[in-house]
């Protein structure tokens, strides 16, 4: 791996890190728990679209653990990697038949799928399987947070020169 490039992933790193961290601190966006922005997959949309799926897939990786480790909620590797790992295999799929003006289509399909990677976490942690009834509610929000950050990872792929 040339230095350019590991130098580019560990600040995409560092600042998905800090927009991960200041948006936990936020009040949640509605009543459902686990429902937010989810901006920093800004980062990981526009990781995959410019600089391919393994280097997106090692920044998320080390967002999701760093993010465990400073919060304090070691929780958060399971809820985060699962819903990621559904996100960004989604949105490597999507990267295949979308064009860099449809990155926000990913970004939409990815927080569907984040939401339903953290709605089978919570039902196999908790073991309550009508916990199921709030992924609707949690994948409406998901499409409006997801196009939110689909649309700022195009406009940063569009005119952002790393």
């Amino acid at each position: 791996m040339k230095t350019k490039q590991l130098t580019r992933m560990a600040l995409l790193t560092a600042i998905a890190l800090t927009i991960f961290m200041v948006e936990a601190q936020l009040p949640g966006l509605a009543p459902v728990p686990g429902i937010k922005l989810g901006l920093s997959n800004i980062v990981t949309v526009y990781a995959v679209f410019v600089l391919g799926p393994k280097q997106a897939a090692a920044i998320l990786l080390c967002r999701v653990f760093l993010g465990a480790v400073f919060s304090g909620q070691m929780s958060t590797i399971l809820y985060s990697g699962a819903g990621g790992a559904l996100a960004i295999g989604v949105t490597i799929l999507s990267k295949k038949i979308l064009t860099k003006k449809q990155i926000w289509i990913a970004g939409v399909l990815g927080a569907i799928a984040h939401s339903i990677g953290q709605m089978a976490v919570a039902i196999g942690v908790t073991l309550t399987p009508g916990l199921i009834v709030y992924l609707p509610v949690m994948i409406l929000i998901g499409m409006f947070t997801g196009a939110f950050t689909g649309l700022c990872a195009q406009f940063l792929s569009e005119r952002l020169k790393l």
